[in-house]
C-alpha cells in the first residue's frame, strides 16, 4: 500500500513546472526542510535527553525531524482553487516548492534510514545515495522513451499501466536490495519517471483503483491498529501540543524567511509559509517507514496523527483569512 501512495505521487507531479520554478522554489524547500528537520530534533532531545551523535537514539530524535520536513499540498491547493489564485505568482511558488520539498524529504529519509546502521560507513551512505540517483537518472531517460514509445502505440490500453506497475515493483526492489535506499524512494522515482508521458493520468487513475480502493485504506488501518494510546500521558500530550506549534511555526518561519529574501512582500511570504505547513500522508508514510526500520515508537503515532488534523484543518482557514483580508 505504501509503495502505491508513493508511485502515485510521483505520478502526480509536475515535473516541468517543478524544473521552470528555477532557485525561488527549490531554496524555499530548502528552507521548509531544514528549520523542521532542527525543530523536530530539539524538541526530541529535550524531551528524552540528547544523545551520542551515531547511537540509535541520536537517529530516533533525527527522524522526528525528517516526520516534519515533508509538505501535503493537496488540500493548499484546493483552498488556493476555490479563492482563484492557484495560478498566481503565490499559488505557483507553494505548489511547486511543496513537490521539491517532498523529493528533499525523501533524500533525507534515505540518509538517515542509511546512517542508523552503526556498522555503516556514512561515506558508503553517500556513495549508495548518489549512485542510486545517478542510475535513477540513466533509467529513468531510457524507461520515459520506452513508455512514450509503448504510448504512442498502445493509447490508454491496460498495458501502460501494468508495465508501469511493473517498474514501480522493480525500483522499490532496487532501491532496497542493492542501494540500502528506502522501497518508497524507488517507487516515488518510478512515478516521477513516468508523470511527464501522455498517458500518465491514465496510470495515475488505474493506480487510484488499486491504491485508495484497496491498498491505502489497508495501510491507513493499520497505521491505526500501530497507533498506541495505551501509554498516553500528561507528558506525551505536551509533547503532541508542542510537536504541532514548531511543525507549523517552522514551516511558516523557515518557508516565509527565505521567501522574504527572494523580495515577497510580507504578507505573500507569510501565505506561503502557511500553504506549506500542512501535513498528510507523506508525514504517514514516513512514520510507516520509522517503524518498519526501528526509528519511530508507535506511541508517537499519535502526535503525527493529531499534526496532520489539526494542521488540515487550520492551514486553509489561515489562507482565506489572509486572502480576504488583503480583499
Amino acid at each position: 500500500g505504501v509503495i502505491l501512495l508513493m508511485f502515485s505521487a510521483g505520478l502526480e507531479t509536475n515535473l516541468q513546472d517543478m524544473l521552470k520554478t528555477g532557485p525561488i522554489a527549490f531554496f524555499i524547500a530548502c528552507a521548509g526542510v531544514i528549520v523542521p528537520l532542527i525543530g523536530g530534533y530539539l524538541l526530541h532531545s529535550l524531551f528524552y535527553g540528547f544523545s551520542p551523535v551515531g547511537s540509535i537514539e541520536f537517529y530516533k530524535a533525527v527522524f522526528i525531524g525528517v516526520i516534519l520536513t515533508a509538505t501535503s499540498v493537496s488540500i493548499t491547493v484546493q483552498t488556493l482553487r476555490e479563492l482563484g489564485q492557484l495560478k498566481g505568482i503565490v499559488g505557483t511558488t507553494i505548489l511547486n516548492a511543496a513537490i521539491i520539498d517532498d523529493v528533499l524529504g525523501i533524500i533525507v529519509l534515505t540518509f538517515v534510514i542509511g546512517l542508523k546502521n552503526p556498522n555503516v560507513n556514512p561515506m558508503n551512505v553517500i556513495r549508495n545515495t548518489v549512485l542510486f540517483f545517478a542510475f535513477s537518472i540513466i533509467v529513468g531517460l531510457i524507461f520515459y522513451y520506452i513508455f512514450k514509445y509503448l504510448n504512442s502505440k498502445y493509447p490508454h490500453r491496460r498495458r501502460i499501466p501494468i508495465f508501469g506497475l511493473a517498474l514501480c515493483m522493480a525500483m522499490s526492489y532496487i532501491a532496497e536490495k542493492y542501494f540500502g535506499i528506502a522501497d518508497i524512494t524507488g517507487a516515488y522515482i518510478a512515478g516521477i519517471i513516468l508523470c511527464n508521458i501522455r498517458d500518465s493520468n491514465y496510470i495515475a487513475e488505474k493506480m487510484d483503483i488499486s491504491s485508495y480502493m484497496l491498498f491505502g485504506p489497508v495501510f491507513f488501518a493499520s497505521i491505526g491498529l500501530k497507533t498506541s494510546i495505551e501509554y498516553f500521558s500528561l507528558s506525551l500530550l505536551l509533547y503532541s501540543i508542542l510537536f504541532i506549534a514548531i511543525a507549523l511555526s517552522a514551516k511558516i518561519i523557515g518557508c516565509g524567511l527565505m521567501a522574504k529574501l527572494f523580495k515577497f512582500n510580507k504578507r505573500d511570504s507569510v501565505k506561503i509559509g502557511v500553504g506549506m505547513m500542512i501535513r498528510g500522508e507523506v508525514a504517514l508514510i514516513v512514520s510507516q517507514k520509522g517503524l518498519s526500520v526501528g526509528l519511530l515508537d508507535p506511541v508517537f503515532f499519535t502526535p503525527v496523527i493529531l499534526l496532520i488534523l489539526f494542521s488540515s484543518i487550520v492551514t486553509p482557514i489561515i489562507l482565506k483569512f489572509l486572502y480576504r483580508e488583503k480583499q
